[in-house]
């Protein structure tokens, strides 16, 4: 279809220079031209070594992006992600005789909805290694974001924002000429030296000063803490609305890349190069085999990613964590004040996780969850150990609130349950306590008892709750009955299900590999997730 409709506007454009109007036109509006100020200056070192960061950067974002939509293969506008109300998805629909979510354990679980990618393209390439592909993205979003500050700084303090800031509304009927007379493939005159056409003016301040931008703010827009400090989790504004723009985004970025390098190829391949690589306006070889090396590396380190990857995940975790992990702890001291009304609660509310297999849980279950006690204990004054019943006894919170799961679906329930400051009231923490582990009556996928640590600081918010009630129904098995968690500033596998016991610790470091939780210890997640 792209290449019916370019054959097609190739030859519009050849018959439109075949009028003497639009010869006259276009004479007048060659593309460059006194409607912008030139820029004597070159290509300085920083400029060209910056857009070369910004590829290599950017080439690893939109791999570990891919990656991350692959987990949750669905784009659509619903905030309460609805299968069937996709604008595009990259898998078929959800099996109708699965999407009824009973027998519990014939739901279609998002797991289930995951789509596989190949290892030279998604990074590290294989099914459910979200962990791994966030660090990544996460990671080199925040070098290009670092290079991309660098570069507005730079670029408005030598004058090289001339190249790419429109000036006069001349640039408009100079792009459109620039348009007519790439599309009859006589071109105009390459002065990229000193100054941009038109066209190549609007391109690069479009992706420079709109798309860069918007990518950042619609990747937090992404982010439960934001979310619930803003009340952004119904509505237009969205987080699936935020993941259709961020999307468009990254077609918009490949779109430029391949655009941008064909160009450089068709207009004058050597001085293009020498440009961008030795800061001289020659047509020498120098440039090009600088390209060649450059490109050989690009194209090692790309191969190279997937297999280091997955034989060193335990260091793609650490080198995140050491790298974004204090952008994440400042994420986690916003307010997660957001609630919804009850007209905002989701249809359809994606499951997930291990469901217990125990026949322990089977008993409780069977039995309505009389015989179910809940153990507080660890660094505490008064351990307790409560009943279902006691629980339900309690002063009792409810509230409308968002769930952001890590894979990208979300969802909005109405909760009910003991709010977790009443726990700490009747077990009384002590000041050595840090960390509130939640463990689970089921298992993770690999085997083991699931579990995650949190703050204790978040213990004491006011929508911090024990939930058991759903929808103001009792708390179904598939969504962590009896008893599952409730912290907004959170990600969804964080909110434990199946509650088992609840330990007041100094340090989770003994517990799993000691990265704070089960997936922190398996998929390689990180314990603080507010994005």
């Amino acid at each position: 279809m792209s290449v019916a409709g370019l054959i097609v506007w190739i030859a519009v454009c050849q018959q439109l220079r075949t009028y003497s109007a639009v010869q006259s036109w276009l004479a007048s509006h060659p593309g460059t031209g006194d409607f912008q100020p030139p820029v004597i200056s070159g290509f300085p070192l920083w400029l060209r070594i910056l857009h070369f960061l910004n590829l290599l950067f950017m080439l690893f974002i939109i791999r570990a992006g891919i990656q991350i939509l692959a987990d949750h293969p669905r784009l659509q506008t619903d905030a309460g992600s609805m299968p069937g109300r996709e604008r595009l998805r990259l898998r078929g629909p959800v099996p109708p005789d699965r999407m009824a979510q009973e027998p519990p354990e014939r739901a279609w679980t998002a797991k289930d909805d995951a789509v596989t990618l190949p290892r030279w393209l998604g990074l590290p390439g294989i099914r459910h290694s979200i962990g791994l592909a966030r660090w990544w993205h996460f990671s080199c979003d925040f070098l290009w974001v670092l290079t991309g500050v660098t570069f507005y700084v730079l670029l408005f303090t030598t004058g090289q924002w001339a190249r790419l800031v429109p000036v006069n509304w001349s640039v408009i009927p100079n792009a459109i000429s620039t348009a007519i007379q790439y599309g009859s493939l006589d071109f105009p005159a390459n002065k990229g030296w000193t100054q941009y056409n038109g066209m190549q003016i609007i391109a690069y301040f479009v992706v420079v000063f709109i798309a860069g931008p918007l990518a950042l703010i619609t990747g937090l827009l992404q982010a439960p803490a934001i979310a619930a400090r803003f009340g952004l989790g119904w509505g237009r504004i969205n987080r699936q609305t935020a993941r259709i723009v961020h999307f468009m985004v990254l077609v918009t970025f490949v779109g430029f890349i391949f655009i941008h390098t064909v160009m450089v190829w068709i207009t004058g391949l050597l001085k293009n190069l020498n440009h961008i690589t030795i800061g001289m306006n020659t047509a020498s070889w120098t440039g090009w085999w600088l390209y060649v090396i450059w490109m050989a590396i690009v194209v090692a380190v790309w191969w190279a990613a997937s297999p280091l990857t997955l034989r060193y995940p335990r260091v793609v975790q650490k080198t995140g964590r050491f790298l974004i992990g204090w952008a994440k702890a400042l994420l986690e001291n916003t307010d997660p004040r957001a609630t919804y009304p009850e007209k905002a609660i989701s249809p359809f509310f994606w499951p997930n996780g291990t469901l217990p297999d125990s026949q322990e849980y089977a008993d409780l279950r069977d039995n309505g969850f009389r015989d179910y006690r809940l153990r507080v204990d660890g660094l505490v004054d008064k351990p307790v150990t409560l009943s279902y019943e006691q629980l339900r006894a309690m002063p009792k919170q409810e509230q409308t609130t968002q769930h952001y799961c890590i894979q990208g679906w979300s969802g909005v329930a109405k909760w009910g349950g003991v709010p977790m400051r009443e726990i700490l009231k009747l077990v009384q923490p002590s000041p050595k306590a840090r960390f509130a582990v939640f463990y689970s009556l089921a298992s993770g996928a690999e085997g083991g008892v699931y579990y995650d640590a949190h703050k204790i600081e978040h213990m004491q918010h006011h929508l911090t709750i024990l939930a058991y009630e759903m929808n103001g129904e009792p708390l179904n098995e598939l969504h962590g009955a009896p008893l599952r968690l409730r912290n907004e500033l959170e990600l969804g596998f964080k909110q434990v299900k199946w509650i088992r016991a609840i330990e007041f610790v100094e340090s989770f470091s003994h517990l799993g590999a000691g990265q704070g939780g089960y997936n922190e210890d398996h998929e390689f997640y990180g314990y603080r997730m507010p994005i």
